[in-house]
């Protein structure tokens, strides 16, 4: 039996540099492009049926930032729903990444709209770790509950 909803995994990557510093991707493609306070997300992907959540979560943030992140010490959050009602788990962990090596994997749409030319986009544009407070600003509101969950279990 197949399952109900599309499930999305990805990974809260966290660093302390004083205070708490989350690593969000901003979406790529000419829709977002002048978009931001609301609009940053986690990276994250969908999962296979059968794939293990984490092991998902790793190979949609490799995709999408061209960063390991080895998450054998990361702790799974409560996930959370989109308004098309997938569900997103998210999984906390810290690194301290090196940004410059930062790439994206690549998405193809129709641009302009009924144009008839094809355009590549990346998936994500840019990242960058943000303080909690700023991070609160420019997260997608349906992820906002993972960063107060990662607040408050860090203390």
């Amino acid at each position: 039996m197949g399952r109900s909803k599309e499930i999305s995994a990805g990974l809260l990557v966290f660093r302390r540099k004083g205070a708490i510093e989350v690593l969000l991707a901003h979406p790529g493609g000419p829709f977002w492009a002048k978009k931001d306070d609301g609009i940053w997300t986690i990276p994250k992907g969908l999962v296979a049926p059968g794939e293990d959540l984490v092991g998902a979560a790793e190979r949609e943030f490799a995709e999408e930032t061209n960063l390991n992140a080895h998450s054998s010490e990361a702790f799974a959050l409560a996930p959370v729903n989109q308004k098309s009602g997938k569900m997103v788990h998210a999984f906390a962990v810290e690194a301290d990444f090196d940004l410059n090596a930062f790439a994206s994997n690549t998405f193809e749409i129709e641009w302009p709209p009924k144009s008839g030319t094809r355009q590549h986009f990346p998936e994500i544009d840019r990242i960058a770790y943000f303080a909690l407070p700023a991070a609160k600003t420019k997260i997608i509101a349906y992820q906002l509950p993972l960063l107060n969950e990662l607040k408050a279990r860090l203390g």
